[in-house]
């Protein structure tokens, strides 16, 4: 007799993780075993691996096609790319975004979708309770920026949050329905709404392998989230250059009314230094930040494709919802 199951549709952008793969289909395949009505299927995304991944997802691929599909990129479009590519294939009632290193633990999954279909939610996010294992300077900043983002920008970003996550599929739609090509993914799942319990744990280390993002890669990623869902920092440079234009006026007066009180002295180099400096820098400043911006519309005006799929073999979706095993 065969089981009518459900399917959660467990969504792996992945750069490199050749060495995490089989740690972390094994570990599915284990927690498969902790489920009844649930068909757990795999949509791996390589995103231009340098190594051996895509191999990989196709050795993992041939051993078990009912669970496994896998997409590649044509070259490295970055984990945005990789995680709305998997989700627009991503067919099953439940749909699941987490990493392959294992940071994301598997076994939380259970915990998530039995709150998931409780009804009273649309989302179940994860977020970590701790940074323990990680450098100390990487976490001031990392919480710096939370506090940042919450104060100026309307999309809250829940702190400590990470993309693991487990979804229902009008959530979904409503992610990829967003169609911008400059996308920061923690922004947009707070953007769209919906009700969001999340669950913490401690923080893990990768099971293998080391991390792609260095502190440069953060940086670049922490401003493009700044950006992406605030217009808040033009503010700031348009008050920056009032509260400048402002100071230049009163000291001028200032000067004015000193030479004709005081007569005029040669004095005053390392004031004139200081001034234009702190000014030109100023200036340079608020064009950068207007820069950001022009630069995303110039991305955004070529309505280039986010990415290009060179490769991809899906499950067939259909034996999902009848099976003999799960």
């Amino acid at each position: 007799m065969k089981i009518k199951a459900e399917t959660m549709s467990i969504v792996v952008p992945c750069y490199n993780e050749e060495v995490s793969l089989d740690l972390f289909y094994q570990a599915i395949k284990k927690l498969q075993t902790e489920f009844s009505q649930v068909y757990l299927e795999l949509i791996l995304v390589n995103d231009g691996s340098k190594d051996q991944t895509l191999a990989k997802m196709k050795t993992l691929q041939a051993t078990d096609p009912k669970r496994i599909s896998y997409l590649s990129f044509s070259r490295n479009f970055g984990k945005e790319a990789a995680i709305k590519a998997g989700l627009e294939v991503a067919k099953g009632q439940w749909v699941a975004l987490m990493d392959a290193d294992l940071q994301d633990p598997p076994e939380l999954l259970k915990e998530m979708h039995e709150t998931l279909v409780s009804g009273n939610y649309d989302v179940v996010a994860t977020r970590r309770k701790d940074r323990a294992g990680e450098p100390p300077v990487r976490s001031f900043f990392a919480n710096l920026y939370y506090k940042l983002n919450n104060l100026i920008s309307d999309v809250k970003l829940e702190e400590g949050a990470r993309d693991f996550r487990l979804m229902t599929q009008e959530v979904v739609q409503a992610v990829i329905s967003l169609p911008e090509i400059n996308r920061f993914s923690k922004g947009i799942f707070s953007w769209v709404g919906f009700n969001v319990a999340y669950i913490s744990y401690p923080n893990v280390e990768r099971s293998a392998g080391g991390s792609s993002w260095s502190f440069q890669k953060l940086v670049s990623y922490a401003v493009e989230g700044l950006i992406s869902f605030s217009d808040m920092p033009l503010t700031i440079a348009s008050v920056l250059g009032f509260i400048s234009f402002l100071f230049a006026l009163i000291y001028g007066a200032y000067i004015f009314f000193r030479t004709i009180l005081f007569g005029g002295d040669v004095a005053g180099w390392p004031t004139l230094v200081v001034l234009v400096s702190g000014l030109g820098g100023m200036q340079l400043l608020c064009l950068g930040i207007l820069g950001k911006y022009i630069g995303k519309i110039f991305i955004e005006s070529k309505q280039r494709p986010l990415y290009i799929i060179k490769e991809a073999v899906l499950n067939d979706s259909d034996s999902l919802l009848d099976t003999e095993e799960v």
